[in-house]
């Protein structure tokens, strides 16, 4: 697969194969961000494989040599994540975003499609600054719009936007897209609140529940797996972020000393680069408070991407997690799962899986809670594997029709070339996919 083609947009009059551009903060050790990029990646391996690829992203470099394709930055600024102070520093912070404003029309112009493939994009949830991936976002959708680029959100998180910078640019964001759908009602709706039209908007599963499983054993193993978040609260709780992570490491640290005193092993599980420190907090915890602990009680294993999480998560009987991505790749696998989430999303999740009754709230629930739910999860495990089973198989048939709208209305539309099987390009791209899977 080639990197984009130079010159104007349209300056073949035959056919010629589309140029799609994949957008956002890939790359950057998010294993759910990542996991959406693969199943965008393997839809168009499977149905487009003479498109010409390329990224605009977190990560260039990991993104390229991963898959071997182009891949531009998305911030100019190198420091883009660090906080400015001082006049100096800000005239530096005012000066990259303009630049970036320039490169993102420059980067857009050169597709005919770009998409967002899935993520929490249109969201507060965590931490977040408007100049930050809000703006990035806006610039995408806009340069898109003054381009004549397709521009999709493909089954995109939303959540309501108290802050209001940022719900203006997500809201235009939004309304500037070409497509766009979510991953839940919830976030259809959140949107609605905000002000955008979603009248023409579907709601279809979150882009991980297309991605191939791996093999899972019948059998029952023995262990539990815990999936662990550097947690620090929302936006409004920034003041207040060690209190908040001392909270949360108190309440995992509670249960993974019950799962061991009770005779089950535990594998812990991360969802970001951030998470490793907590699990060295846990196991540094373990160590104190039992010295002479067999070390395969307790076990973590690098991550390398979402089917690598998947891969490790087969070899458990149910899950506890936190991240919002391995509460999903739990239940993809129909482990029964308690999620002790921090949004909205994680509560909608559950439920259209069948499991509404084991959502927790983070902040809230302790140890001595989730304890509680968890021993009651275990009683109907039989139960809670069908019912997730069921609906694996609906979210699968659901995505496979986002994917026939994908091609009728970006890949596709006018301009585009219909995909060419068996061309050279077609099956250096599907070696170069399948390689990582």
């Amino acid at each position: 697969m080639a990197g984009p083609g130079a010159g104007p947009r349209h300056r073949s009059s035959g056919p010629r194969p589309a140029r799609v551009g994949l957008f956002g903060l890939l790359g950057s050790g998010n294993l759910g961000n990542d996991g959406s990029l693969e199943a965008v990646l393997g839809y168009l391996r499977d149905r487009h494989p003479d498109a010409r690829v390329d990224f605009m992203c977190a990560g260039p470099e990991c993104v390229t040599a991963r898959y071997g394709l182009p891949a531009t930055r998305l911030h100019w600024s190198r420091s883009e994540y660090q906080t400015a102070s001082g006049p100096v520093s800000i005239a530096r912070k005012a000066i990259a975003k303009i630049v970036d404003a320039v490169r993102t029309v420059a980067w857009v112009r050169r597709h005919d499609v770009v998409i967002v493939p899935g993520m929490g994009v249109l969201e507060a949830t965590q931490p977040l600054r408007p100049w930050g991936f809000p703006y990035s976002l806006f610039l995408l959708c806009a340069a898109a719009r003054i381009t004549g680029t397709r521009a999709g959100l493909v089954s995109v998180g939303a959540d309501p936007i108290d802050e209001p910078l940022i719900r203006w640019l997500t809201r235009w964001s939004a309304r500037l897209a070409s497509y766009r759908s979510y991953r839940d009602r919830h976030s259809l709706e959140a949107m609605r609140s905000m002000g955008a039209d979603t009248s023409a908007d579907e709601v279809y599963p979150d882009l991980a529940f297309a991605l191939p499983n791996p093999p899972n054993p019948d059998s029952r193993t023995g262990i539990v797996g815990v999936g662990v978040m550097a947690y620090r609260g929302r936006n409004a709780e920034r003041g207040r972020a060690d209190e908040v992570y001392a909270a949360y490491l108190e309440t995992i640290t509670t249960f993974v000393r019950w799962l061991v005193d009770s005779g089950r092993r535990v594998r812990l599980f991360t969802g970001d680069r951030s998470d490793e420190a907590v699990v060295t907090d846990i196991i540094a915890d373990l160590r104190s408070w039992r010295p002479g602990l067999d070390p395969s009680c307790v076990v973590a294993e690098p991550l390398a991407d979402l089917p690598d999480l998947m891969r490790q998560m087969a070899t458990v009987d149910a899950v506890v997690a936190t991240r919002y991505h391995n509460v999903l790749c739990a239940l993809k696998l129909s482990k029964p799962t308690v999620s002790l989430g921090y949004a909205a999303k994680h509560d909608r999740l559950m439920q259209s899986m069948g499991l509404g009754e084991f959502c927790l709230t983070v902040g809230p629930t302790d140890g001595d809670r989730l304890i509680e739910r968890f021993t009651a999860l275990e009683s109907r495990t039989g139960e809670l594997r069908r019912t997730m089973s069921e609906r694996n198989r609906a979210n699968r048939r659901r995505l496979q029709e986002q994917f026939d709208v994908l091609s009728d209305t970006l890949i596709e539309a006018p301009g585009s070339a219909p995909a060419a099987a068996g061309s050279d390009r077609a099956r250096s791209l599907s070696t170069r996919i399948e390689a990582q899977q």
